[in-house]
């Protein structure tokens, strides 16, 4: 009986070990990252070298009158559908704590996840969800807030952080800060520690980073 060809796609190789630090993605022949030779900042907030992040800036799209009029609204979408500025995104972000001892990621609904769930693995850190009422199935703490065009309220389960937690809070945008200060207070009342408030995009003129003040915000693009 004849010998049976061999799949190429049966080969066995060696497993790969887990990645321990964010890989740059995007760049031709990338050198691996490594904590021990990244340049020191004085610090998180100190900002990166600005060209990755022109390309990524590029792709951020403005729709005018939404979602209500006399908005701008800075749509983060055509960076998600681009795999190179995705990448570019979330390991420039995950850079800045690298070396912080990351234990959480809070993430704020909706867009808040997506950069929020792939941080925390870059991070090898606990996802925890901030949600809008009703979407948590266990106990909650609730707090209500105002944003730049409404109200809301947000919820997080009461068990989601031990205390002392290191915990940096993630969301697609900073404008008022409004958003982030509640996730920071849900934060607070577990007795976490807040390290640090991350975003893709922010807008300055809204001064939303004084609401945040004095923990320190990390932001990839700002907008005057």
């Amino acid at each position: 009986m004849a010998a049976r060809k061999r799949s190429k796609y049966g080969s066995k190789k060696p497993l790969v070990p887990a990645r321990r630090e964010p890989t740059p993605r995007g760049v031709a022949k990338a050198e691996p990252v490594r904590p021990s030779v990244l340049p020191k900042r004085t610090s998180i907030s100190t900002p990166l070298p600005s060209d990755p992040m022109k390309y990524v800036r590029s792709l951020v799209r403005d729709v005018p009158e939404f979602p209500q009029p006399g908005i701008l609204f800075r749509d983060i979408t055509p960076v998600l559908a681009d795999p190179r500025a995705f990448h570019i995104t979330l390991d420039a972000m995950a850079e800045r704590f690298i070396g912080e001892h990351v234990d959480a990621i809070v993430a704020v609904e909706s867009r808040g996840f997506i950069f929020g769930g792939a941080l925390a693995a870059r991070l090898n850190a606990s996802f925890v969800p901030v949600r809008k009422p009703g979407k948590l199935p266990a106990r909650v703490d609730r707090v209500a807030y105002s944003l730049e065009y409404g109200k809301g309220e947000l919820e997080m389960h009461r068990d989601a952080l031990r205390s002392g937690a290191r915990t940096v809070i993630v969301d697609d945008l900073l404008a008022t800060g409004g958003t982030a200060a509640a996730s920071g207070e849900l934060v607070r009342r577990q007795g976490a520690n807040l390290v640090a408030f991350a975003f893709v995009i922010e807008l300055e003129a809204l001064a939303g980073r004084l609401r945040l003040s004095p923990v320190p915000v990390v932001s990839l693009i700002q907008y005057a």
